[in-house]
């Protein structure tokens, strides 16, 4: 088998690859900064960490509701389209926020129902890039998206961290800016390998797509995976402040993160052809299997063995959901089909957070690391009931008597009907 390296090195030498994935990871990092920074900065000028939870929980909700609409909106109208008008108004946003023109809540309702999914946008342009003979690539090139995720989410908040408690809040926000329109604009620009939009009747019908059973279950997979992430998150914390060692959730956090990283690089070089049905069944079967010692285990170093093995089995079912929804759903949806499944994750993680602070509070760190194993478990009984299901991938062009796909790529006006 050729080395993990050479793999991704033949998927970015892939014409046009590069172009468009490499501003989409810039524009991811600064995604990944803005709500940490938004914390930043609102503490700073309130001095309440109540008003800022309160205003990234806004921004949080809106980006979860928007993002499959604007999703919608550029596959009706193409990402060239759509991409500069929700850029330039999500400028305005953030530039609202860092001057106080309007308040905090509001500024950040804004920024988040105008921040752009352009990782799902990165992935329609994969799923069109390597069509046909090439489609066998496409779990590397998701696993190459959920690495440059990985990637994001460790770099992006320590960078804001950083430059917060250097006492410039307001930088950490507009330096995530820069990278989400910047990364953005120069992704629009690639129209060579835009994904083909529809008209109006086509992207009707394939919408009901967005009802099958099997896309889905997808998106309840995201859910259960942000309920993980989120009750993983609080239960971490909580386990290290009761052993008297809050650095220790750091140091927790990080074998988990590497390991996830190490995980999905490894899966994304594996050519296999067998069931990504039944892959995904057992990768969260093992996540289930891996999760459940945490309810009871209390040595350091076992929890963090425990941690890093949990971490393996994420990204795994994080490339298979990807590689089952571009199977699920016709072409002309493929980007809101995406942002759906990103939007249940988001929404699982803030309301396991929630939910996990109260439980933690009533049964201690294991209570909480009970809520991550059930929703592991939850997951399984989802993944192996979608072995049951004989229905056929749907096709990526329409079917037969139906209009087919656009294949126009002009127009970048700021008027998407334009």
């Amino acid at each position: 088998m050729p080395s993990a390296s050479a793999n991704y090195r033949t998927l970015l030498r892939t014409s046009g690859a590069a172009a468009f994935f490499l501003p989409a990871t810039v524009g991811r990092l600064g995604i990944a900064m803005t709500g940490i920074g938004i914390v930043w900065l609102v503490h700073a000028r309130t001095g309440s960490y109540a008003a800022a939870g309160l205003v990234t929980g806004g921004f949080a909700v809106a980006d979860a509701v928007a993002g499959p609409q604007l999703g919608r909106l550029v596959d009706r109208f193409g990402q060239a389209r759509v991409l500069p008008c929700v850029l330039v108004a999500h400028a305005g946003a953030v530039a609202s926020l860092l001057v106080g023109a309007v308040p905090d809540l509001v500024a950040g309702v804004f920024v988040g129902a105008t921040l752009p999914q352009l990782g799902a946008l990165s992935a329609a342009r994969w799923s069109a890039l390597l069509s046909g003979e090439r489609a066998a690539s496409l779990p590397t090139a998701f696993a190459l998206e959920a690495l440059a995720n990985g990637v994001a989410y460790l770099a992006g908040p320590a960078l804001v961290s950083v430059i917060g408690s250097a006492g410039r809040p307001g930088a950490g926000v507009l330096l995530a800016a820069v990278f989400v329109v910047g990364g953005g604009l120069a992704l629009a620009a690639q129209r060579r390998t835009m994904p083909p939009f529809t008209d109006r009747a086509e992207s009707r019908r394939a919408g009901r797509a967005l009802f099958h059973s099997a896309f889905l279950r997808q998106v309840a997979l995201g859910l259960g995976l942000g309920v993980f992430f989120g009750a993983m998150q609080v239960s971490v914390a909580a386990y290290a402040v009761g052993r008297g060692t809050p650095d220790a959730a750091a140091l927790l956090y990080f074998a988990s993160n590497c390991t996830n990283l190490a995980g999905g690089w490894v899966y994304g070089a594996w050519r296999d052809g067998g069931s990504p049905r039944r892959r995904q069944a057992a990768a969260a079967a093992c996540l289930a299997l891996a999760s459940l010692p945490l309810t009871f285990l209390d040595a350091p170093l076992a929890v963090g063995v425990t941690l890093a093995v949990t971490g393996l089995a994420v990204p795994v079912l994080l490339i298979l959901a990807s590689v089952l929804t571009e199977a699920s759903v016709p072409r002309a949806v493929l980007t809101q089909a995406f942002t759906w499944g990103n939007s249940a994750s988001a929404a699982g993680t803030a309301g396991a957070a929630a939910v996990t602070g109260r439980v933690v509070d009533a049964g201690g760190a294991h209570g909480g690391f009970g809520v991550a194993a059930g929703a592991a478990v939850v997951m399984t009984v989802l993944t192996l009931g979608g072995l049951r299901d004989s229905s056929p991938d749907v096709p990526k062009s329409s079917t037969p008597g139906e209009t087919t796909v656009s294949t126009r790529r002009g127009g970048s006006g700021c008027q998407p009907g334009s």
